[in-house]
Protein backbone atom coordinates (compact mmCIF):
# COMPACT_ATOMS: atom_id res chain seq x y z
CA UNK A 1 0.00 0.00 0.00
CA UNK A 2 0.83 3.70 -0.47
CA UNK A 3 0.06 7.02 0.45
CA UNK A 4 1.26 10.53 -0.97
CA UNK A 5 -0.46 13.73 -0.72
CA UNK A 6 2.85 16.35 -0.04
CA UNK A 7 0.48 19.49 -0.54
CA UNK A 8 -0.03 21.67 2.71
CA UNK A 9 -3.96 22.22 2.78
CA UNK A 10 -5.60 24.76 4.67
CA UNK A 11 -9.62 24.22 4.52
CA UNK A 12 -11.03 27.06 6.76
CA UNK A 13 -12.75 30.30 6.44
CA UNK A 14 -10.59 33.29 5.50
CA UNK A 15 -7.61 30.83 4.96
CA UNK A 16 -6.20 33.28 2.00
CA UNK A 17 -5.62 35.47 4.29
CA UNK A 18 -4.68 33.38 7.31
CA UNK A 19 -2.16 32.04 5.58
CA UNK A 20 -0.78 35.06 3.59
CA UNK A 21 2.64 34.64 4.74
CA UNK A 22 3.28 30.88 3.65
CA UNK A 23 1.50 31.45 0.27
CA UNK A 24 4.50 34.47 0.17
CA UNK A 25 7.26 32.37 1.25
CA UNK A 26 6.76 30.74 -1.84
CA UNK A 27 8.78 32.92 -3.48
CA UNK A 28 9.20 36.87 -4.49
CA UNK A 29 7.17 37.43 -7.81
CA UNK A 30 3.63 35.37 -7.88
CA UNK A 31 2.12 35.02 -11.52
CA UNK A 32 -1.37 34.43 -10.55
CA UNK A 33 -3.21 31.97 -13.15
CA UNK A 34 -7.74 32.32 -13.69
CA UNK A 35 -9.72 32.76 -15.94
CA UNK A 36 -11.55 36.21 -16.79
CA UNK A 37 -14.94 36.56 -14.70
CA UNK A 38 -15.43 34.05 -11.43
CA UNK A 39 -12.37 34.84 -9.34
CA UNK A 40 -13.28 38.79 -9.55
CA UNK A 41 -17.05 37.86 -8.90
CA UNK A 42 -16.40 35.67 -5.94
CA UNK A 43 -13.46 37.49 -4.38
CA UNK A 44 -11.24 34.92 -4.72
CA UNK A 45 -8.90 36.95 -7.27
CA UNK A 46 -9.02 40.07 -4.54
CA UNK A 47 -8.46 37.94 -1.28
CA UNK A 48 -5.32 36.88 -3.24
CA UNK A 49 -3.91 39.96 -4.02
CA UNK A 50 -3.84 41.69 -0.81
CA UNK A 51 -2.90 38.86 0.81
CA UNK A 52 0.58 38.83 -1.55
CA UNK A 53 0.70 42.94 -0.92
CA UNK A 54 0.31 42.41 2.65
CA UNK A 55 3.51 40.70 2.64
CA UNK A 56 5.51 42.88 0.16
CA UNK A 57 5.23 40.07 -2.48
CA UNK A 58 4.92 41.18 -6.33
CA UNK A 59 2.10 39.99 -8.46
CA UNK A 60 1.40 39.65 -12.16
CA UNK A 61 -1.96 38.18 -13.46
CA UNK A 62 -2.40 36.37 -16.45
CA UNK A 63 -6.42 35.70 -16.20
CA UNK A 64 -6.91 34.44 -19.99
CA UNK A 65 -7.45 30.43 -18.87
CA UNK A 66 -10.54 28.92 -20.65
CA UNK A 67 -12.73 26.09 -19.77
CA UNK A 68 -10.46 22.93 -20.46
CA UNK A 69 -7.46 24.55 -21.26
CA UNK A 70 -5.01 24.19 -23.64
CA UNK A 71 -1.09 24.10 -24.22
CA UNK A 72 -1.15 27.06 -26.47
CA UNK A 73 -2.57 29.21 -23.24
CA UNK A 74 -0.11 27.63 -20.92
CA UNK A 75 2.58 28.92 -23.16
CA UNK A 76 1.11 32.24 -23.24
CA UNK A 77 1.15 32.82 -19.66
CA UNK A 78 4.42 31.41 -19.18
CA UNK A 79 6.14 33.92 -21.48
CA UNK A 80 4.01 36.75 -19.40
CA UNK A 81 5.79 34.94 -16.36
CA UNK A 82 9.05 34.90 -18.09
CA UNK A 83 8.80 38.74 -19.08
CA UNK A 84 7.63 39.72 -15.57
CA UNK A 85 10.03 37.69 -13.26
CA UNK A 86 7.68 35.41 -11.86
CA UNK A 87 9.60 32.70 -9.18
CA UNK A 88 5.80 30.51 -8.54
CA UNK A 89 2.79 30.19 -9.70
CA UNK A 90 -0.74 30.85 -7.87
CA UNK A 91 -4.17 29.24 -9.92
CA UNK A 92 -7.49 30.40 -8.82
CA UNK A 93 -10.61 28.74 -9.85
CA UNK A 94 -11.40 25.70 -10.62
CA UNK A 95 -9.91 22.63 -12.12
CA UNK A 96 -9.33 24.28 -15.45
CA UNK A 97 -6.93 27.49 -13.65
CA UNK A 98 -5.13 25.21 -11.13
CA UNK A 99 -4.56 22.43 -13.89
CA UNK A 100 -3.00 25.39 -16.15
CA UNK A 101 -0.91 26.90 -12.85
CA UNK A 102 0.96 23.11 -12.73
CA UNK A 103 1.74 23.04 -16.47
CA UNK A 104 3.03 26.74 -16.47
CA UNK A 105 5.33 25.89 -13.02
CA UNK A 106 7.00 23.37 -15.53
CA UNK A 107 7.38 25.77 -18.38
CA UNK A 108 8.60 28.36 -16.05
CA UNK A 109 11.69 26.09 -15.16
CA UNK A 110 11.91 25.20 -18.42
CA UNK A 111 12.31 28.69 -20.25
CA UNK A 112 14.44 27.18 -23.40
CA UNK A 113 11.43 24.45 -24.27
CA UNK A 114 8.50 24.40 -26.65
CA UNK A 115 4.88 22.78 -25.08
CA UNK A 116 5.78 19.20 -25.71
CA UNK A 117 8.32 19.50 -23.11
CA UNK A 118 4.55 18.96 -21.38
CA UNK A 119 4.94 15.09 -22.63
CA UNK A 120 7.84 14.08 -22.14
CA UNK A 121 9.55 11.09 -20.38
CA UNK A 122 12.21 12.63 -17.72
CA UNK A 123 11.84 14.89 -15.09
CA UNK A 124 10.75 17.80 -15.13
CA UNK A 125 11.04 20.67 -12.10
CA UNK A 126 9.01 23.20 -11.31
CA UNK A 127 8.42 26.62 -9.29
CA UNK A 128 6.41 26.04 -6.61
CA UNK A 129 2.62 26.16 -7.00
CA UNK A 130 -0.36 27.68 -4.84
CA UNK A 131 -3.55 26.40 -5.53
CA UNK A 132 -7.19 28.02 -4.41
CA UNK A 133 -9.88 26.57 -5.28
CA UNK A 134 -13.20 27.96 -6.11
CA UNK A 135 -15.44 24.98 -7.57
CA UNK A 136 -16.46 21.71 -5.37
CA UNK A 137 -15.41 18.87 -7.97
CA UNK A 138 -12.20 19.09 -9.05
CA UNK A 139 -9.88 18.41 -6.42
CA UNK A 140 -6.75 19.46 -8.46
CA UNK A 141 -5.47 21.44 -5.63
CA UNK A 142 -4.38 18.29 -3.88
CA UNK A 143 -3.57 15.82 -6.89
CA UNK A 144 -0.19 16.70 -9.40
CA UNK A 145 -2.27 16.31 -12.84
CA UNK A 146 -2.67 18.86 -15.04
CA UNK A 147 -5.35 18.02 -17.70
CA UNK A 148 -4.78 19.74 -20.69
CA UNK A 149 -6.30 20.29 -24.62
CA UNK A 150 -4.28 19.16 -27.13
CA UNK A 151 -5.85 21.01 -30.50
CA UNK A 152 -3.12 19.14 -32.31
CA UNK A 153 -5.17 15.58 -31.13
CA UNK A 154 -8.53 16.80 -30.50
CA UNK A 155 -8.74 15.58 -27.22
CA UNK A 156 -7.50 16.20 -23.80
CA UNK A 157 -4.31 14.54 -22.37
CA UNK A 158 -2.53 14.74 -19.11
CA UNK A 159 1.02 15.87 -18.68
CA UNK A 160 3.15 13.24 -18.29
CA UNK A 161 5.28 15.14 -15.44
CA UNK A 162 3.90 15.10 -11.71
CA UNK A 163 3.36 18.81 -10.04
CA UNK A 164 1.65 18.82 -6.75
CA UNK A 165 0.66 22.37 -5.32
CA UNK A 166 2.80 22.81 -2.50
CA UNK A 167 0.39 25.05 -0.54
CA UNK A 168 -3.97 24.80 -1.04
CA UNK A 169 -6.18 27.13 0.43
CA UNK A 170 -9.63 26.33 0.15
CA UNK A 171 -12.58 28.62 1.72
CA UNK A 172 -15.86 27.80 1.34
CA UNK A 173 -17.02 31.02 1.00
CA UNK A 174 -15.93 31.23 -2.59
CA UNK A 175 -18.91 29.08 -3.73
CA UNK A 176 -21.55 30.96 -2.25
CA UNK A 177 -22.47 32.97 -5.16
CA UNK A 178 -21.37 30.08 -7.60
CA UNK A 179 -24.72 29.31 -10.20
CA UNK A 180 -26.67 26.35 -9.26
CA UNK A 181 -25.86 24.01 -11.92
CA UNK A 182 -22.51 24.86 -11.78
CA UNK A 183 -21.95 23.69 -8.37
CA UNK A 184 -23.83 20.67 -9.29
CA UNK A 185 -21.44 19.80 -12.10
CA UNK A 186 -18.97 20.12 -10.50
CA UNK A 187 -20.09 18.08 -7.22
CA UNK A 188 -20.55 14.94 -9.84
CA UNK A 189 -17.29 14.85 -10.90
CA UNK A 190 -16.16 14.99 -7.26
CA UNK A 191 -18.64 12.00 -7.14
CA UNK A 192 -17.22 10.44 -10.09
CA UNK A 193 -13.66 10.89 -8.17
CA UNK A 194 -15.10 8.85 -5.19
CA UNK A 195 -16.39 6.38 -7.28
CA UNK A 196 -13.68 5.96 -9.68
CA UNK A 197 -11.01 5.63 -6.86
CA UNK A 198 -13.06 2.60 -4.91
CA UNK A 199 -14.23 0.59 -7.88
CA UNK A 200 -9.97 1.14 -9.37
CA UNK A 201 -7.31 -2.14 -10.21
CA UNK A 202 -5.21 0.41 -7.80
CA UNK A 203 -7.48 0.56 -5.07
CA UNK A 204 -6.08 0.07 -1.23
CA UNK A 205 -6.79 0.52 2.31
CA UNK A 206 -5.54 3.76 2.10
CA UNK A 207 -7.33 5.02 -0.86
CA UNK A 208 -10.76 3.46 0.71
CA UNK A 209 -9.56 6.11 3.77
CA UNK A 210 -10.49 9.14 1.89
CA UNK A 211 -12.48 7.77 -0.40
CA UNK A 212 -15.39 6.91 1.45
CA UNK A 213 -14.70 9.93 4.09
CA UNK A 214 -15.54 11.67 0.77
CA UNK A 215 -18.50 9.59 -0.08
CA UNK A 216 -20.22 10.09 3.39
CA UNK A 217 -18.91 14.01 3.05
CA UNK A 218 -20.78 13.86 -0.46
CA UNK A 219 -24.02 12.90 1.04
CA UNK A 220 -24.36 15.40 3.31
CA UNK A 221 -24.75 18.32 0.45
CA UNK A 222 -27.22 16.41 -1.41
CA UNK A 223 -29.90 18.65 -0.46
CA UNK A 224 -28.39 21.42 -1.72
CA UNK A 225 -27.60 20.23 -4.90
CA UNK A 226 -31.08 19.09 -5.21
CA UNK A 227 -31.95 22.62 -3.62
CA UNK A 228 -34.18 21.75 -0.91
CA UNK A 229 -31.31 23.12 1.52
CA UNK A 230 -30.29 26.34 0.98
CA UNK A 231 -26.21 27.08 0.37
CA UNK A 232 -24.91 28.41 3.67
CA UNK A 233 -21.19 29.14 4.75
CA UNK A 234 -21.21 25.66 6.94
CA UNK A 235 -22.29 23.28 3.66
CA UNK A 236 -20.11 25.44 1.46
CA UNK A 237 -17.48 24.57 3.58
CA UNK A 238 -18.94 20.62 3.34
CA UNK A 239 -18.88 20.87 -0.74
CA UNK A 240 -15.13 21.93 -0.51
CA UNK A 241 -14.70 19.02 1.96
CA UNK A 242 -16.16 16.33 0.20
CA UNK A 243 -14.06 17.93 -3.16
CA UNK A 244 -10.60 17.83 -1.67
CA UNK A 245 -11.12 14.40 0.05
CA UNK A 246 -12.27 13.26 -3.71
CA UNK A 247 -8.71 15.04 -5.22
CA UNK A 248 -6.70 13.05 -2.33
CA UNK A 249 -8.30 9.81 -3.44
CA UNK A 250 -7.56 9.94 -6.89
CA UNK A 251 -4.17 11.51 -6.52
CA UNK A 252 -3.48 7.82 -5.27
CA UNK A 253 -5.30 5.27 -7.74
CA UNK A 254 -5.99 7.71 -10.58
CA UNK A 255 -9.15 8.23 -12.54
CA UNK A 256 -11.11 5.24 -14.11
CA UNK A 257 -12.77 5.06 -17.69
CA UNK A 258 -15.65 7.11 -17.24
CA UNK A 259 -13.18 10.05 -17.13
CA UNK A 260 -11.47 8.58 -20.32
CA UNK A 261 -14.92 8.18 -21.87
CA UNK A 262 -15.49 11.49 -20.97
CA UNK A 263 -12.83 13.49 -22.69
CA UNK A 264 -13.69 13.55 -26.66
CA UNK A 265 -17.47 14.42 -25.36
CA UNK A 266 -15.74 17.93 -23.31
CA UNK A 267 -13.70 18.80 -26.38
CA UNK A 268 -15.69 17.90 -29.46
CA UNK A 269 -19.03 17.95 -27.85
CA UNK A 270 -19.01 21.37 -25.82
CA UNK A 271 -20.76 19.08 -22.16
CA UNK A 272 -19.30 20.56 -19.20
CA UNK A 273 -16.71 18.10 -17.62
CA UNK A 274 -18.31 17.19 -14.38
CA UNK A 275 -22.09 16.27 -16.54
CA UNK A 276 -20.21 14.28 -19.03
CA UNK A 277 -17.77 11.62 -16.60
CA UNK A 278 -20.87 11.52 -14.36
CA UNK A 279 -23.40 9.80 -17.26
CA UNK A 280 -21.30 6.95 -17.43
CA UNK A 281 -21.36 6.56 -13.48
CA UNK A 282 -24.30 4.16 -13.17
CA UNK A 283 -23.56 1.67 -16.05
CA UNK A 284 -19.37 1.82 -14.23
CA UNK A 285 -20.56 0.56 -11.46
CA UNK A 286 -22.75 -2.21 -12.54
CA UNK A 287 -20.33 -4.12 -13.55
CA UNK A 288 -18.17 -3.83 -10.57
CA UNK A 289 -17.57 -6.28 -7.70
CA UNK A 290 -21.31 -6.47 -5.81
CA UNK A 291 -19.85 -5.67 -2.08
CA UNK A 292 -17.54 -2.84 -3.64
CA UNK A 293 -20.49 -1.60 -5.83
CA UNK A 294 -23.05 -1.88 -2.93
CA UNK A 295 -20.64 -0.51 -0.32
CA UNK A 296 -20.26 2.80 -2.51
CA UNK A 297 -23.68 3.48 -3.04
CA UNK A 298 -24.75 2.90 0.34
CA UNK A 299 -22.04 5.26 0.91
CA UNK A 300 -23.18 8.45 -1.52
CA UNK A 301 -26.97 7.15 -0.23
CA UNK A 302 -28.45 5.62 -3.37
CA UNK A 303 -30.31 1.93 -3.33
CA UNK A 304 -28.91 0.77 -6.62
CA UNK A 305 -27.25 1.89 -10.08
CA UNK A 306 -30.60 2.67 -11.13
CA UNK A 307 -31.36 5.33 -8.28
CA UNK A 308 -27.70 6.72 -9.37
CA UNK A 309 -28.37 7.17 -12.75
CA UNK A 310 -31.80 8.74 -12.49
CA UNK A 311 -30.00 11.54 -9.95
CA UNK A 312 -27.06 12.20 -12.23
CA UNK A 313 -29.80 12.13 -15.44
CA UNK A 314 -32.05 14.80 -13.68
CA UNK A 315 -29.68 17.67 -11.79
CA UNK A 316 -26.23 16.72 -14.37
CA UNK A 317 -28.20 15.87 -17.49
CA UNK A 318 -26.49 15.76 -20.97
CA UNK A 319 -27.21 15.03 -24.50
CA UNK A 320 -23.94 13.31 -26.45
CA UNK A 321 -24.65 13.33 -29.90
CA UNK A 322 -23.90 8.77 -30.86
CA UNK A 323 -21.29 8.83 -33.15
CA UNK A 324 -18.90 11.26 -30.94
CA UNK A 325 -20.07 8.51 -27.81
CA UNK A 326 -18.93 5.69 -30.30
CA UNK A 327 -15.38 7.61 -31.25
CA UNK A 328 -15.25 7.97 -27.27
CA UNK A 329 -15.62 4.26 -26.99
CA UNK A 330 -13.58 2.72 -29.45
CA UNK A 331 -10.28 5.27 -27.98
CA UNK A 332 -10.22 4.34 -24.52
CA UNK A 333 -10.53 0.87 -26.27
CA UNK A 334 -7.05 1.59 -27.64
CA UNK A 335 -5.96 2.81 -24.18
CA UNK A 336 -4.22 -0.61 -22.34
CA UNK A 337 -3.19 2.10 -19.81
CA UNK A 338 -6.88 3.52 -18.98
CA UNK A 339 -8.18 0.26 -19.46
CA UNK A 340 -5.78 -1.52 -16.83
CA UNK A 341 -7.25 0.91 -14.37
CA UNK A 342 -10.19 -0.98 -14.61
CA UNK A 343 -11.31 -3.99 -11.75
CA UNK A 344 -12.86 -6.21 -14.34
CA UNK A 345 -12.35 -6.64 -17.97
CA UNK A 346 -13.36 -4.79 -20.18
CA UNK A 347 -13.69 -5.86 -23.92
CA UNK A 348 -15.62 -4.19 -26.66
CA UNK A 349 -18.74 -6.33 -25.49
CA UNK A 350 -18.73 -4.71 -22.00
CA UNK A 351 -17.55 -1.17 -23.54
CA UNK A 352 -20.86 -1.46 -25.36
CA UNK A 353 -22.82 -1.98 -21.86
CA UNK A 354 -20.98 0.71 -20.67
CA UNK A 355 -21.90 3.17 -22.88
CA UNK A 356 -25.60 2.34 -23.64
CA UNK A 357 -28.29 4.86 -23.01
CA UNK A 358 -26.30 7.50 -22.63
CA UNK A 359 -26.33 9.36 -26.33
CA UNK A 360 -30.28 9.30 -25.13
CA UNK A 361 -28.57 11.33 -22.06
CA UNK A 362 -30.03 8.33 -20.11
CA UNK A 363 -27.11 7.32 -18.67
CA UNK A 364 -28.37 3.81 -17.29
Amino acid sequence: MRFYMPTRLYQEENCVSCHAAELAALGTHALIVTGRHSSRKNGSLEDVISALQSQQTEVTVFDAVEENPSVETVMKARALGLAEGADFVIGIGGGSPMDAAKAIAVMLAAPDKEWDYLYASCHAPAVPVAAVPTTCGTGSEVTGVAVLTRHDLGTKVSMTHRVFPHLALADGKYLLGAPQQMLVNTAVDALSHLIETVINAGADAYSDMTAFAGLAAWRECRGVLEGTAALDPASAQALMHASSLAGMSIAQTGTGIPHALSYLLTTQGGIPHGAAVGAFQANFLRHADAGRRDAVLRAAGFADPDALGGWIRTFAPVSVDAALLRQSADVVLQNPAKLATCPYPVNAGVMDALIVGVAEGAGV
